[in-house]
């Protein structure tokens, strides 16, 4: 393995949270925010939803496609409808430019990557090379052990540079990054809305997880309560025996119910020399998507999780957001 492996795997489960947060990176900081008219839908070119004191805005990103999964990015505030639980909420603040991106690049540096490797490098390369002066990215592999190569920075060379340090051995530690990736974002998570920045993980993986000590359950749940939308990529095996089949669809299962839950979408290309194509597709959505805000019609503070639903005001339209969020508790 590349030298550049940390020892943040631990020995024993009850320790693994611990331990694991030790790893991510500092976040940077920016000003407070102003407060916007009360009661009024704010539509903002170049800033993120204002709260008002007391009041806490439901922020969602919201991604529309046509009946040819094409996006639709000529949309107002009024084509969109939210409903939380059935019950139709009033949107109190609308944004359709590109808000700036912070971002995990995850790539699973296992043995059986070894072969694709290289593309995977390249194709994650290009991906970076992307990213606009106001995006942040960091980079995280993961195969027996996890590690971020580069803690978040908006300078191309360097995530390029950290991309091409990945080398392939070892066992798959999925969970375990991306709980890492998640708890990292957490901290470049918005404090007052100058500092909002669309959340995104990119997860390349090509197998199921064989080596976390955290369950799956406990990584879907941190997913779900956080405002983080995860694109994973699946490479399907070569290999051929049932059980690599069969590792594959755990697999598979796991990558899609990361994605739908949180928002974000599950590619499976049938070959290597797509991912490219599939890379610049989540670059494409990411620059293509909707930020969509309301307060809640339900004061309970109750931590009860709430079902999401946006539907759009256009013929054969298709929104996609988070599937839902946990409201808020009195503690």
């Amino acid at each position: 393995m590349t030298p550049f492996k940390s020892s943040a795997v631990l020995f024993a489960a009850a320790t693994m949270t611990a331990a694991i947060e030790i790893i991510a990176a500092p976040a940077p900081q920016t000003p407070k925010a102003q407060t916007p008219p009360p009661g009024q839908a704010a539509q903002q070119t170049g800033q993120g939803p204002a709260f008002r004191a007391g009041i806490e805005l439901v922020s969602l990103n919201v991604t529309v496609t046509d009946g040819t999964l094409h996006y639709l990015t000529d949309l107002q505030s009024d084509d969109f409808s939210v409903f939380e639980d059935g019950v139709k909420q009033d949107v109190t603040f609308f944004n359709r430019t590109h808000l700036p991106i912070a971002l995990s690049l995850l790539v699973d540096t296992s043995a059986s990557m070894e072969s694709k490797l290289p593309t995977a490098q390249e194709a994650a390369i290009g991906f970076a090379r992307r990213l606009r002066p106001q995006d942040l990215a960091e980079v995280v592999d993961f195969d027996s052990r996890v590690v971020v190569l580069q803690n978040f920075t908006n300078n191309a060379a360097d995530l390029e540079q950290a991309i091409r340090k990945t080398s392939a051995g070892g066992s798959t530690s999925l969970y375990n990054a991306v709980y890492i990736a998640l708890k990292d974002l957490k901290k470049v998570v918005a404090k007052n809305v100058d500092e909002i920045r669309r959340e995104a993980i990119v997860l390349l993986s090509d197998g199921e997880d064989t080596s976390s000590l955290l369950p799956f359950e406990e990584v879907l749940d941190l997913a779900k309560r956080s405002e983080t939308a995860i694109y994973s990529i699946g490479l399907r095996s070569n290999e051929g025996p049932s059980t690599s089949t069969k590792g594959f669809k755990e697999a598979e299962f796991v990558l899609r119910q990361l994605s739908q839950e949180t928002g974000g979408r599950a590619f499976f290309p049938n070959l290597l020399a797509d991912l490219a194509n599939v890379y610049g597709q989540i670059g494409d959505e990411l620059s293509s998507q909707y930020t969509v805000g309301y307060t809640s019609r339900n004061p309970r503070r109750d931590g009860i999780w709430r079902r999401l639903v946006v539907r759009v005001n256009r013929p054969n339209a298709v929104a996609r957001t988070k599937q839902g969020y946990f409201a808020p508790t009195s503690h």
